[in-house]
Order: C-alpha cells, then sequence, then structure tokens
C-alpha cells in the first residue's frame, strides 16, 4: 500500500488528507483559533458532583466544562492529586516519582462522591473533543504517548502491543523498557517499536519523561482553567502515530510547515525522508492541484458508489449511522446468486471501513448487507469487515451478522464528525427551492423582446437561452415565436446555450453584441 499526506495550510487554518493508494482515508481540520485536542493537560476544578451519571463536571475554562466519568477517574487518582498537590504548593520533590510512596489504587466499583469534593483543584487530559452541545471528555488516567513508548505515571506495569507477534521480540521490548524507565513509570510498548534499536528507544523514552517534568514543572504557575501543557499539532499527532515505511509523499504548501516536517522526519530516522517530503510553489490550490477537493465531494455524498454499479446509502440519525449497501445495476446471475452477492458484500466492506474511518463516525453503526442465506458466507463477511477495520485506531467492536443480515459496529469518537457538504446552490432558484413559475418567465421575455422591437428600435434579436427554454417558443403550430411574427412582423432568432441556468437568458443584436442580460 502506497500512502501519501497531503498538508494544505491557509489563514483559516491546516487541512490534513490521507490518502491510500489514490483513495481518501482520513480528513483533519485544524482551525487556526485552536480549541480543545486530545491529549492536552489542564487544571480544573469540581464544579459539580452527578451521583445519578457516578461523573463530575469540571471546569478547565471554556463554555463547557468537561465531563469526568468514575471510570475515568483511574485506579491511581490519590497518587495524582497527591502530586498535584505538591507541585501547587511550589514542593521541589514533586518531580521525583522514584521516592513517591504510591498510594492505594481506589476501588473500581466506587462512587465518585467518595473521592471527589466540589471545588478541588483537578489535574485532567483530554480523552475526547466537544461534540456538539457536549463539552470535552476528560481523564485522571493521564498518559504521554511517544514514538515508541506511551509512558503511565504511578504504575509499574508493562504492557506490549498485541500486534507484535514474534514471541522473542517481545521479550526483547519488555526487558529494554524495564532497563530503561524510570521507577514509578509503566509503559505501553507500541507496535511501531518492533526492531527498533536500544538507542532511539532510550531516546523516546528521555522525551516522555522530559514531557512528565514539564507537566509538573507547569503546574507550579497554573490557574484554574489554564493549559498546562500542549499535545501538539494535529499534524505532529497523526505523523507519530501513523508515520511507516509504506509513504511515498507528503506534500505541503507551508515553508514552516515543511521545515518541521523535515526536522521531525529526521527525529523519526525516516528512510528517504529527502525525496517524500515536497514543498509545492503551484499557483492553484494543494488540494485542488491533487484532486483532494474532488475526492472530498464524491467521498462524503449520501449515496457512494464502489463498484460495478453498485453502491452504499449512508444515513446519520440521532441515535445511530446507517448504511445500506444496495447491488444497484449489478447484474446477478441466476444460477450463482449466492456467490454474487458474496461478492458484492466483499467489495462493500472495504469501502465501508473506509468510510467509517474518514467521516470518522461514532456510536452505533448499522449495515445492512445484501442477504445471503448460507451461514458461512455470513461468516465470511464478518471476517471481512474486523480485517478491514483492523488498521482503525479508534476503539470499536464489531458483532457477528444477524439473522436480518445485519452487522453493528460500536466505535468510538474522539473528534467532532466531519462533515463535507457536496451540494450547491441551484443558480436558477438561488438555493430557495422556488422560482418564478414558467408562465411569468414567458411574459416576462415577451415583454422584453416587444420593449427592444419597439421602443429600442431592434429589428434583428437573438434570444440566447436555456435549450428548455427555446424549446418552448418552437413547440406548436403555430409556435410561440411564429406568433410573435404574426403579431409584430418580425422574426426572434433562438440560440440554445445549455451553459445557462434555467431562468437565465440574454439578448443579442446582428453584431452579436449582449442588449439585455438575465443570466
Amino acid at each position: 500500500m502506497s500512502n501519501e499526506l497531503i498538508i494544505q495550510k491557509s489563514s483559516s487554518g491546516v487541512e490534513i488528507a490521507l490518502i491510500a493508494n489514490r483513495k481518501l482515508l482520513e480528513f483533519h481540520r485544524e482551525t487556526a483559533a485552536g480549541a480543545y485536542q486530545v491529549g492536552d493537560f489542564y487544571l480544573g476544578k469540581v464544579r459539580k458532583l452527578s451521583p445519578a451519571l457516578n461523573a463530575a463536571f469540571i471546569h478547565i475554562g471554556g463554555e463547557k466544562d468537561g465531563f469526568l466519568t468514575y471510570f475515568d477517574l483511574g485506579a491511581n487518582l490519590l497518587s495524582l492529586r497527591k502530586v498535584t498537590k505538591s507541585a501547587l504548593a511550589g514542593q521541589p520533590g514533586a518531580l521525583d516519582l522514584d521516592r513517591l510512596e504510591l498510594e492505594e489504587p481506589i476501588v473500581k466499583t466506587g462512587k465518585i462522591s467518595q473521592v471527589l469534593k466540589s471545588g478541588e483543584p483537578l489535574l485532567v487530559q483530554i480523552i475526547k473533543e466537544p461534540i456538539a452541545n457536549k463539552g470535552p471528555k476528560i481523564t485522571c488516567d493521564i498518559s504521554f504517548p511517544g514514538r515508541y513508548f506511551i509512558l503511565v505515571p504511578f504504575t509499574n506495569q508493562i504492557s506490549i502491543s498485541r500486534k507484535i507477534g514474534n514471541p522473542k521480540e517481545k521479550v526483547r521490548l519488555r526487558d529494554l523498557a524495564a532497563s530503561i524507565k524510570p521507577k514509578n513509570f509503566g509503559v505501553i510498548v507500541r507496535t511501531v517499536a518492533e526492531g527498533v534499536a536500544l538507542e532511539e528507544l532510550d531516546k523516546d523514552m528521555r522525551e516522555l519523561v522530559k514531557k512528565w517534568e514539564e507537566l509538573v514543572k507547569g503546574l507550579k504557575s497554573a490557574s484554574i482553567g489554564s493549559k498546562i501543557l500542549g499535545e501538539g499539532s494535529r499534524l505532529h499527532t497523526l505523523l507519530r502515530d501513523i508515520l511507516n515505511s509504506s509513504f511515498s509523499n507528503i506534500i505541503t504548501n507551508d515553508p514552516e510547515t515543511h521545515s518541521q516536517l523535515k526536522e521531525l522526519l529526521a527525529k523519526y530516522n525516516t528512510a528517504d525522508a529527502d525525496k517524500i517530503l515536497k514543498l509545492y510553489n503551484g499557483k492553484n490550490s494543494l488540494f485542488e492541484q491533487q484532486g483532494i477537493n474532488k475526492m472530498l465531494k464524491s467521498s462524503f455524498g449520501k449515496n457512494v458508489p464502489f463498484s460495478g454499479g453498485a453502491y452504499l446509502v449512508i444515513e446519520h440519525t440521532e441515535a445511530l449511522h446507517v448504511i445500506d449497501v444496495n447491488s444497484g445495476s449489478t447484474s446477478f446471475d441466476s444460477n450463482n446468486r449466492e456467490e454474487n452477492v458474496l461478492k458484492v458484500n466483499l467489495e462493500a466492506v472495504e469501502e465501508i471501513a473506509r468510510q467509517i474511518r474518514l467521516r470518522d463516525m461514532g456510536g452505533i453503526i448499522v449495515i445492512d448487507f445484501i442477504d445471503m442465506k448460507d451461514p458461512k458466507k455470513r461468516a465470511q463477511i464478518h471476517a471481512a469487515i474486523k480485517s478491514a477495520m483492523a488498521v482503525d485506531r479508534a476503539k470499536h467492536t464489531i458483532l457477528p451478522m444477524s439473522k436480518f443480515g445485519l452487522i453493528q459496529i460500536t466505535r468510538e469518537r474522539v473528534r467532532p464528525q466531519m462533515e463535507i457538504s457536496n451540494q450547491e446552490n441551484c443558480t436558477a432558484c438561488g438555493g430557495t427551492g422556488k422560482m418564478d413559475s414558467s408562465v411569468q418567465l414567458i411574459d416576462k421575455i415577451e415583454n422584453e423582446v416587444l420593449y427592444l422591437w419597439e421602443n429600442m428600435n431592434q429589428k434583428s434579436i437573438t434570444l440566447r437561452a436555456n435549450p428548455l427554454i427555446n424549446a418552448y417558443f418552437k413547440i406548436g403550430f403555430p409556435s410561440k415565436r411564429m406568433t410573435w411574427y404574426l403579431k409584430y412582423k418580425q422574426w426572434l432568432k433562438l440560440y440554445d446555450d445549455a451553459d445557462l441556468p434555467l431562468t437565465g437568458y440574454h439578448f443579442e443584436n446582428n453584431q452579436h453584441q449582449i442588449i439585455h442580460n438575465e443570466a
């Protein structure tokens, strides 16, 4: 698979498109104004406890309070609170977890009112951006993601990514992580760490520990509701998480971004960094030149074609997303219908996985596949969609196909769903859905023709209009044009112009000069 990353910067912000085999996989938009971002740390204050939800609302400086469930407090809440209080008081030992005596973990089945009280300060981390009218979702179970590790304070546990299948490599990475991590820090080893040398792993670990130190130092002068430590730009986060050897192009139109990317690729020891990183200086917009705008318009419609006349219908309701697989104009062999249906459903799986990731659908997703009776083929579809969504970084659960041919998916969304309008205002009605009636339009044209003949002394007139309008003047016997000739003794020439909207027209004289325009 060949991957490309296209980064377009403008006065309104940064737009990022991830392309795989010339298909749009992900689209991110970061506004210049900025907002909450997943991974950012804030010093909050408990504003309200909600025993019914077993959750709390935390003021973190925005219009909407952060939402903190008991589950998201994390087992090590008491240790976090201890360090936060020490840092706020300016005690020098707050940085050194080596000498910190960890507090007992809180119970998993407890009540939020037992561990939090209204008005107390609390260090929190954003885990989900504000969506619709909801505030950001936050956690006290803080962590620091890096290129090869995720550093987790107040624990000594080491976990290895399940996607690393080699048992020997798992042992090597576990031993290396144990040797370089500080005391009272847990580590999650990421998939990309497989085969990486100790020197690079140690460098990543030291950078993560440095972030912890910056966070604690920032607490000393922090005020309630202020951001203490940022995750960085969405572009840097995206590259950190997805960059691998499959990338063939990274293109940007901004010199500053190009310079930052060059440093980042050097940091990650990316092979052929100079070849894949390019700065675009063309006159047209980068997205237009790379065909991204066209991809966006064609990918975000209600109906999405995918193969041989088949298409998806994607609907969003308040409760869930619904995706319907339609065979469309695909023809089936009556003697082998099940195999043909299986083929269409399997082709639909790839497009469904792409659409879910591209639109960042969250919550419940129900997929209605074309009916198949064979249980083995149903199981094959389930296995195929699990495989297609394995690369999706969002947490998700896929249930087996029901007897009604439905597959249900739950997927966690961490940023607002991407909405791209693929509709334009009608040039005839200006988007209102209404325009002058045909009788009014014809009367208007007739009055203007009469005015040009009698008042402007224009004897040779050509009406340039949409073919549908001109056709009206030609049909019947006598036609409308013939009636005018008999009445006014003047002949109106007609010229069809399909580029004109339905209600647009203009008149020309015999020198082809426009003498009246209604386009």
